[in-house]
């Protein structure tokens, strides 16, 4: 399984980008996803989640009601649309699936993640 994050990019305080995860080697859409985060000379932290059936979605408190996470299945995506985007958001933004299937509730964990992509840089001006 591979999984690639794309969409970043130099954006001004206050813009808007969306970032999207393409899986590759593997059509499963019984596990949930996520996206996380890691700012230079910090901790990966958890952004957001979506359940397996897309119907339950999770939200770092810094990212509520700012960012939306989606996903198709057919498609075989992830996207994360980001707005309102502050210089805090700055960081390498990563995609990963959650290694349990059928989670109706999505975790905020980094263990309960595996399979992660390489990353795309997110860098927001002031």
């Amino acid at each position: 399984v591979q999984l690639q994050a794309s969409g970043g990019g130099l954006v001004q305080a206050g813009g808007s980008l969306r970032l999207s995860c393409t899986v590759s080697g593997r059509s499963d859409s019984r596990y949930g996803m996520g996206w996380f985060r890691q700012a230079r000379g910090k901790e990966r932290e958890f952004v957001a989640g979506i359940s397996w059936t897309g119907r339950s979605t999770y939200y770092a408190d810094s990212v509520k009601g700012r960012f939306t996470i989606s996903k198709d299945n057919a498609k075989n995506t992830l996207s994360l649309q980001m707005n309102s985007l502050k210089p805090e958001d700055t960081a390498v933004y990563y995609c990963a699936w959650d290694t349990v299937a059928f989670r109706n509730i999505p975790t905020m964990s980094k263990v309960d993640y595996g399979s992660w992509g390489q990353g795309t840089q997110v860098t927001v001006s002031s």
